[in-house]
């Protein structure tokens, strides 16, 4: 029996406070890397159900911290600093999608291992937030940056860079282990290192 979208976030709420998953417990020594697929319809429910972790799990009660980065706010972001957003707006119009997404992903060096993205997550998270059990890791706003970002590109580029902390990606679309289809219809690619979280 399929469980609904709540009773899966109950699940996966509770296990993420679960010292075995923090600890990667059971994974055979291998990071932890985990993938929460949903119906991108569900996209507003998620958003909400995290900010919600976000405000009530403390590191001094619970044990540990939750750190939420938003893929799509880091790339405006890095597109701000560097002085690239309104060249992007420009070239979008002049060349299209495509033209600007091959664009971002050179500006935000989106296919080398130490690129912007992966180089902002490590910058923020303090040592504290490295110690085993110590911090889980979301990932979200997978559907707003497609397609300037991959999530297949970002999770095996941050897999070189965090490797005792727990990192669950919030994913608009399937995931069956093996295949991420993007609102399920856009295959993104395989990817084979992470787990279902539920």
């Amino acid at each position: 029996m399929n469980k609904t979208l709540e009773e899966r976030l109950s699940v996966a709420g509770k296990r993420i406070k679960s010292l075995d998953f923090r600890k990667n417990k059971g994974l055979g020594n291998e990071v932890g890397y985990y993938i929460f697929d949903y119906d991108p319809k569900d996209e507003l429910y998620i958003r909400d159900t995290i900010e919600s972790w976000h405000r009530q799990i403390d590191r001094t009660t619970d044990g540990f911290g939750l750190r939420v980065f938003d893929l799509y706010d880091m790339m405006i972001d890095n597109l701000e600093e560097q002085g690239f957003l309104d060249k992007c707006f420009e070239m979008e119009k002049n060349g299209g999608i495509k033209r600007i997404a091959d664009a971002i992903g050179h500006t935000l060096r989106l296919s080398e291992d130490a690129g912007a993205i992966v180089n902002y997550i490590r910058d923020n998270l303090p040592e504290k937030d490295l110690t085993e059990g110590g911090t889980v890791v979301f990932l979200t706003g997978v559907g707003k940056c497609y397609p300037m970002m991959r999530s297949h590109k970002i999770l095996n580029n941050l897999h070189l860079l965090l490797d005792h902390v727990p990192v669950v990606m919030f994913y608009p679309g399937r995931y069956d282990g093996q295949e991420l289809v993007l609102f399920g219809s856009v295959k993104d690619d395989n990817y084979y290192r992470a787990l279902k979280l539920v």
